[in-house]
């Protein structure tokens, strides 16, 4: 175990969950709260809510994210760099960040649906298996985010559209933002592929965007493709980027990514793996050079 994580009190985390399950709720009662757009009016969000899909890889190493220990020691690092606004994750990921003291004037996203395990047969049918707006009023959560892949040959994504349209309904009349992170995709060898051409987000955002009672609410987390100028003219809905892993050269992603940021309509990035398992290793380093480009003025 790590200094880092010894740090932020992992034995005490334990010791919690397995006497005091109460102190989940307390925790995220009593954090400090902040308003999600503030400032400059741009948003830095840290992605950590892979694991629950089963995507446990990064650049290439499959269980780079498999410990736990090293997953919330890297988030620690991230959540303490200035221009970091918050964090992405599922409820095993939230609850452990807040019985840490993690998430004080920080926007909690929270992901709702990972049932469309990585691999499987049933990847397609993906279901809402994490939050849901309620139980995220409850707790205190800020903002919902949802995957939307839609699959034209794939039965299983009228499910998803449907599941993705109430979920948009309810945050809407909860008064949450919700981020929606749509992708025409497809199988290929068994295996699901996004389709990451301009025409294709394209198409993917104006399904997105018609999905539940009321768009209010709506925001999109959008891959940085080529033509992201001609992307961008197709929403009126406050957009976040999408980190991913890049899997390639840091210094090209990075460049992509200030880009994009210029364009109307960007408010900002959600990145995960790239910043928390960069190639050199150094969280700090990776997050600073983010939090650099989301808010110049840091």
């Amino acid at each position: 175990m790590s200094a880092v994580v010894d740090a932020v009190g992992f034995h005490a985390l334990r010791t919690l969950r397995a006497e005091r399950p109460h102190a989940v709720e307390e925790a995220l009662s009593s954090r400090a709260r902040r308003d999600i757009v503030r400032g400059d009016g741009r948003l830095f969000i840290v992605a950590a809510d892979h694991p629950a899909r089963g995507a446990l890889s990064v650049g290439g190493r499959d269980d780079a994210m498999a410990s736990r220990y090293l997953l919330l020691e890297r988030l620690a690092i991230a959540l303490g760099r200035p221009g970091v606004d918050g964090v992405l994750g599922t409820p095993d990921i939230i609850d452990d960040l807040a019985l840490l003291g993690l998430l004080d004037d920080k926007v909690v996203v929270g992901s709702m649906n990972r049932g469309g395990l990585r691999g499987a047969s049933f990847e397609m049918d993906d279901r809402f298996t994490g939050y849901d707006v309620a139980s995220m009023v409850r707790s205190g959560v800020d903002f919902a985010k949802v995957l939307l892949r839609v699959n034209f040959a794939d039965a299983a994504t009228a499910a998803t559209l449907e599941a993705t349209a109430r979920a948009v309904t309810a945050a809407a009349e909860a008064r949450m933002p919700i981020m929606i992170e749509p992708f025409i995709s497809r199988w290929d060898g068994g295996r699901i592929v996004n389709d990451l051409t301009p025409d294709a987000v394209v198409l993917s955002m104006a399904i997105a965007a018609g999905l539940g009672a009321s768009s209010a609410y709506t925001w999109m987390k959008l891959p940085v493709v080529p033509d992201m100028e001609r992307v961008m003219q197709a929403t009126t809905l406050p957009t976040l980027l999408l980190g991913g892993d890049s899997g390639g050269d840091p210094d090209d992603t990075f460049s992509s990514w200030e880009d994009a940021l210029a364009l109307p309509g960007v408010r900002g990035l959600t990145a995960g793996r790239a910043l928390l398992y960069p190639p050199d290793g150094d969280v700090a380093g990776a997050v600073d050079a983010a939090a650099r480009l989301v808010h110049p003025d840091l």
